[in-house]
């Protein structure tokens, strides 16, 4: 679970066992900020789920979604099951919040070196108390 891994360099570890493991058959997607604001944070992340599907270089058998929502594309698939909590209950799913979270702190990163004063770096895009002011 990429939350029990308290610092970058770790999951940056993690990412790279898994990503270079050849057993290991991933895909990221991203969603832009107008999807977002078009739709919802969650519909928006369901897309993303199928879009990481879509551009596997093979079918899955059997899906696990984490959370409670299966994305829509997904349903019309095959199989799949949600796991609510499923990043801390099952390896799979963690090892994809793993990527997950690497790939947006990836993101975060260039994101800082274009745009400096928003400090991405360090805040990684989540609401800080900076940001309400404080």
């Amino acid at each position: 679970d990429s939350k029990k891994i308290t610092t970058e360099r770790r999951r940056e570890e993690v990412y790279e066992a898994l990503t270079t493991h050849p057993q290991v058959v991933w895909n990221a997607a991203i969603v832009d900020v107008q999807t977002i604001e078009d739709t919802n944070i969650l519909s928006a992340a369901l897309l993303a789920m199928d879009d990481a599907l879509e551009g596997l270089p093979c079918d899955p058998e059997f899906v696990l979604v984490d959370g409670n929502q299966i994305p829509p594309r997904l349903k019309e698939r095959g199989s799949y099951r949600s796991v609510v909590k499923g990043d801390s209950s099952c390896f799979s799913v963690a090892a994809a919040s793993v990527i997950a979270k690497v790939t947006r702190d990836r993101l975060m990163h260039e994101y800082d070196a274009q745009y400096p004063e928003y400090n991405f770096a360090q805040h990684k895009g989540y609401p800080t108390a900076e940001h309400m002011g404080h």
